[in-house]
């Protein structure tokens, strides 16, 4: 669980990337929604590895903190929301791209970093999901209270 958790993190920090990465190559927002998954999947590359990196060390035995407490159902929703975003997004910059788009470079290569996205959203999307259903089952066993039974009568 502590591997989806960072990599959740991961995901999510990948975000930050977008603003500081790519410039908008032409004019319109389907230009600018391509180059936002561009960015992100740049970003996604540096913020994840990153991520599980330092999480691994949190996590391990050397380290001298407590470890972490397992992610809850905010970051569960947080992250299948973002890649439920990610995926549509994805796929209508695919859908642009599969016509005859003007100011693209190579519509090809274009298209392949948008199917990467849409691959990318569906992962964001179950390790979310993965998350929400490890906690909801945490939760159940919590609350399914042996009770002892009475020893007087």
């Amino acid at each position: 669980m502590w591997f989806l958790r960072f990599l959740a993190i991961g995901l999510l920090g990948g975000t930050v990337m977008i603003p500081l990465l790519h410039s908008p190559r032409g004019d319109g927002f389907e230009h600018l929604r391509l180059d936002a998954i561009v960015s992100l999947e740049i970003g996604w590359f540096l913020t994840v590895p990153v991520s599980l990196v330092i999480g691994a060390w949190r996590v391990s035995f050397f380290s001298r903190r407590r470890r972490p407490a397992p992610p809850g159902f905010v970051l569960g929703g947080v992250t299948v929301a973002f890649g439920a975003l990610v995926l549509s997004q994805a796929m209508a910059a695919s859908r642009w791209l599969n016509g005859s788009p003007d100011g693209v470079g190579d519509p090809d290569g274009e298209y392949v970093m948008a199917a990467f996205a849409e691959l990318s959203g569906v992962v964001t999307v179950l390790v979310g999901a993965a998350i929400l259903i490890d906690r909801g089952v945490a939760v159940r066993h919590s609350r399914k209270g042996v009770v002892p039974a009475s020893t007087s009568r």
